[in-house]
Formats: structure tokens, C-alpha cells, sequence
């Protein structure tokens, strides 16, 4: 049995301290988990200007903030996520912002995937350990809903489709991207909106 609590209270990171470690080791040459290719390593400096972006031009549209205000109980948000990971550094900033928005109701923290694989083999998205994955509990540490994640249902079609037709991990990284930056956060807002309207 998973002890939720054990790794929200012991284990994880607060946004701050993610992005800090994040930087910390880059500037070692490394990245979170296991592999520091130089791919990864790029990938990861990539993700920093990224969540920089994210950070500095989200905001939270008006439906969202309303349901925000109707959620009367106190939850804990446990992310699972990687620097290196592209579809986090467009996703944990939206996260935070939410939980920024309404502090008395919401703490944040966030845990590597590569450091607690049995967490992730819980929550696997058609079998594969792909992040960032949230997950919603209430203050004993009991899971409350379905886990989201790891990226809007739209982009989960786009990405299975872009596979199928042969399309490169690099140009399918440039089309992911691509359409982060053209959504502007508003459907992975939606999304988490619609989960958070089953929150009491």
C-alpha cells in the first residue's frame, strides 16, 4: 500500500524548491533522474525557459477561479514529474497557479518519478510511466479522485496519432510544443477545472 502522506509530508518538493534543484543541477551538468545525455540535458535547459514562460503568462480564466471559490475543504496536490519532462514544464506551472490562487484550500508538492518508481507504476497512463500525473488527496492523504494526466486528451489523440504516422521524436517534440504554445494553457485550465468541480 502506497502511504501517500509519507511522501507528500517526507519526500516531496514545494514549487520553489523543484525549480531551484531543477537549476542546481544544470548548473552540475546534470538533469533530475537518471540519464544526463546531452539530449537530456537540453531538453531540461529548454523546459526551464519554458516554465519561465508558463509562470509569467498564465493566467487563471474566470471559470476556473469560480470554481476555486466553491471548493470549501482543504486538499494536497502530489505532482509526479521530471525536469527533462516537456509536457510538465508546459503543466506544473499551470498546477502552481491554481494552487497560488487559493492557498487556504490547496498545499502543493512535488515528487521525481525516476525516485519513486512503485508511486508512478501505480498510476500508469496505458502502461507507460508518462508524467506529469496529479493527484488529488485530502488532508489524511487519502486519494480523492482520479488521477490527471499527463497531458490534455486532445494532445493524448494528437501525440497517438503523430506516432502511428512515423513523425520523429524531434519533430514530435516541435509539434508538442507547438501546440502548448498555441493553446495558451486554456485547455489544460478546462481540464483541470472539470476535476476540481468534484471537489467539495
Amino acid at each position: 500500500m502506497l502511504n501517500y502522506s509519507n511522501i507528500f509530508d517526507k519526500e516531496a518538493l514545494d514549487y520553489t524548491s523543484y525549480r531551484n534543484l531543477v537549476d542546481e543541477l544544470l548548473a552540475k551538468g546534470e538533469t533530475t533522474g537518471t540519464d544526463n545525455s546531452e539530449a537530456m540535458l537540453h531538453y531540461s535547459k529548454m523546459n526551464v525557459q519554458r516554465m519561465n514562460r508558463v509562470d509569467k503568462t498564465t493566467v487563471l480564466g474566470e471559470e476556473l477561479l469560480s470554481t476555486l471559490e466553491k471548493i470549501e475543504g482543504k486538499y494536497r496536490f502530489l505532482v509526479i514529474t521530471e525536469g527533462w519532462c516537456g509536457d510538465a514544464a508546459q503543466i506544473v506551472p499551470v498546477i502552481n497557479k491554481v494552487v497560488s490562487a487559493a492557498p487556504d484550500k490547496f498545499n502543493l508538492k512535488l515528487t521525481l518519478r525516476d525516485k519513486n518508481l512503485p508511486l508512478i507504476d501505480a498510476h500508469l497512463t496505458n502502461g507507460g510511466r508518462a508524467i506529469p500525473v496529479l493527484l488529488i488527496l485530502d488532508e489524511e492523504g487519502n486519494l480523492v479522485l482520479p488521477k490527471w494526466g499527463p497531458r490534455p486528451t486532445v494532445l493524448q489523440s494528437l501525440i497517438a496519432d503523430w506516432k502511428k504516422d512515423g513523425v520523429d521524436m524531434p519533430e514530435l517534440a516541435e509539434k508538442l510544443h507547438g501546440w502548448y504554445a498555441k493553446d495558451k494553457t486554456v485547455t489544460t485550465q478546462y481540464e483541470l477545472n472539470e476535476l476540481l468541480k468534484q471537489l467539495r
